[in-house]
């Protein structure tokens, strides 16, 4: 057994990479073993990796629309699901209700009024048209001679005092329907406000704050009485690196784990913030989950973000070597196990493979480790990567 076969027996083709290769002429016997990979087609992904925290999608808050009054029932608790209109808590309305009987009062008063409105005028209007024709009467006697100017003027005066207190009565009316029509606001105004001591859940959703507590007045400012989270959808607010961000784009698909739970959820990117933090130069997307109601608001997730996905020709990323001019090569092996480099175009790489966009063809054999001992020209004897594990 000769020195180079004994040291492969016990370091296996990893040794074989680090010795020098004496012989690589034609015809020599003693030709190094080196693992040799096909190029093969395979599924790649291109992934993005990102962690943030879980949070609401949207968030409302609900507030009363009713100030002053006495906060007398509560009907939902944290983690409630509600429907969108449904009662969530009530106010006090016996003020209000006493308001309303007043103004119910005001307005058979207004009503009363604009009657008698009515009366006056249809009164001033009758007293108003007799006079103008006694005037006009009048008028014509005095041109025939009949009766003095006095009379005329007297009559004519009287004619003007009647349309006076005609238009007075229109007046009137005016303001008592003006009166009747401002207390049947202020009366539509209590109605609304006794309606809105029902609070209502403004839109569908899970409770994520109560705030409010029962006998405290309810009021606008400060902490709302309770806080809803939308549809009660949830979504991933993950930072991702700057030199990433361009490639992310709102529909693509993502594969989320979080602590204490040993599912994959998957969701999708629903937006993309358009800018990048200067002090962190890290962008933030957003992920809406597909089942939020598997985790809670404020647990830490990571993301993988699937960019892309295709069938291609893959090869190991270890047979790639760079070169200090950017070029990318690899070591190609014929049939009769002669060496040459082949300059190739890379694309995606996805764990231990990287794409092979262009320099090689399907199912041409290279060799596995770019940092073999190995130059253009040489002889070796191919050991698939398959043989060369199971005897390692």
């Amino acid at each position: 057994m000769t020195f180079l076969s004994h040291t492969l027996r016990i370091l296996g083709t990893a040794a074989v990479l680090a010795l020098p290769i004496t012989a690589h002429a034609e015809g020599t016997s003693s030709a190094p073993a080196i693992t040799v990979v096909p190029v093969a087609e395979t599924t790649l992904r291109e992934r993005i990796f990102a962690s943030g925290v879980i949070a609401p999608v949207e968030e409302v808050a609900v507030a009363p629309l009713v100030e002053g009054q006495q906060i007398e029932e509560l009907l939902v608790d944290l983690g409630d699901r509600v429907e969108q209109g449904a009662v969530i808590a009530r106010l006090a309305q016996e003020a209000l209700v006493l308001q309303r009987a007043q103004l119910e009062a005001s307005q058979i008063s207004s009503q009363a009024a604009i009657a008698q409105a009515e009366a006056s005028l249809n009164d001033a209007r009758s007293t108003a048209d007799e006079a103008v024709r006694v005037s006009d009467r009048t008028e014509t006697l005095r041109r025939d001679g009949t009766v003095s100017q006095a009379a005329a003027d007297q009559a004519a005066a009287g004619a003007t005092s009647a349309l006076a207190r005609l238009s007075v009565a229109e007046q009137g009316l005016a303001a008592a329907q003006a009166q009747a029509m401002l207390v049947a606001a202020q009366l539509a105004d209590i109605e609304l406000r006794i309606e809105r001591t029902q609070i209502k859940a403004p839109v569908g959703g899970i409770i994520s704050a109560r705030n409010a507590q029962v006998g405290a007045i309810a009021s606008a400012a400060g902490a709302p009485m309770f806080v809803i989270i939308r549809d009660g959808l949830l979504e991933l607010r993950a930072d991702v690196a700057e030199r990433d961000v361009l490639r992310l784009a709102v529909g693509q698909t993502v594969s989320l784990r979080t602590v204490g739970l040993d599912d994959v959820l998957t969701g999708t990117v629903r937006l993309i913030d358009p800018t990048v933090e200067a002090s962190t130069r890290l962008g933030r997307v957003r992920i809406e989950l597909d089942e939020p109601q598997k985790v809670r608001s404020g647990l830490f997730a990571e993301a993988e973000i699937l960019v892309q996905e295709r069938m291609t020709m893959a090869i190991p990323v270890t047979a790639v070597a760079t070169e200090s001019t950017g070029q990318t090569k690899v070591l190609l092996v014929d049939e009769q196990g002669v060496v040459s480099e082949a300059i190739i175009e890379t694309g995606i790489r996805d764990g231990g493979l990287v794409e092979v966009i262009s320099g090689l063809t399907k199912d041409a054999v290279i060799v596995a480790r770019a940092g073999a001992f190995v130059r253009p020209g040489d002889r070796i004897s191919p050991i698939p990567a398959q043989a060369a594990e199971a005897t390692n």
